[in-house]
């Protein structure tokens, strides 16, 4: 259950299996996303070095369609697909209300961040009774099933 007095529904939290869940197919539909941009320049590419050049030039643009894609998902409705397809949503700890676009943005930085520092924002997750990663407990959200 939530604990915030401010939350008139009492919603059940979304389970680490749920959430891990969500996670995976996230990073597949961002993966497809990136593939489907840089297809022809991807299928040029020979040697791991060629590969790691690309990656490193385009950093930048990788970080920028997840951040996108987080963001707008959280903010429109609470749901990337990967939590859609899991049933399971973001709200807001304090209204139970989906994030506003400000707190969606800073979700989804914050969650590159956790994902920069070998994950150790996410595994918070496991030993938190709310469930919630670092981008979570920062921005005050909470996963809950939908």
């Amino acid at each position: 259950m939530i604990q915030s007095n401010s939350v008139q529904n009492q919603e059940q939290i979304a389970v680490p299996k749920k959430r891990v869940g969500a996670f995976v197919i996230d990073d597949l539909v961002v993966s497809f996303l990136f593939l489907a941009i840089f297809w022809s320049q991807l299928a040029s590419l020979r040697t791991v070095e060629e590969v790691n050049l690309f990656l490193t030039e385009n950093f930048l643009i990788i970080v920028t369609i997840k951040i996108l894609y987080h963001t707008l998902f959280v903010w429109q409705s609470g749901m990337t697909l990967g939590k859609y397809m899991m049933k399971i949503k973001v709200v807001t700890q304090q209204t139970g209300d989906i994030p506003k676009l400000h707190i969606a943005l800073s979700r989804a930085s914050l969650r590159i961040v956790s994902e920069t520092f070998f994950y150790l924002g996410f595994a918070m997750a496991f030993f938190n009774p709310m469930v919630q990663t670092l981008h979570d407990k920062l921005t005050g959200c909470v996963v809950i099933d939908a």
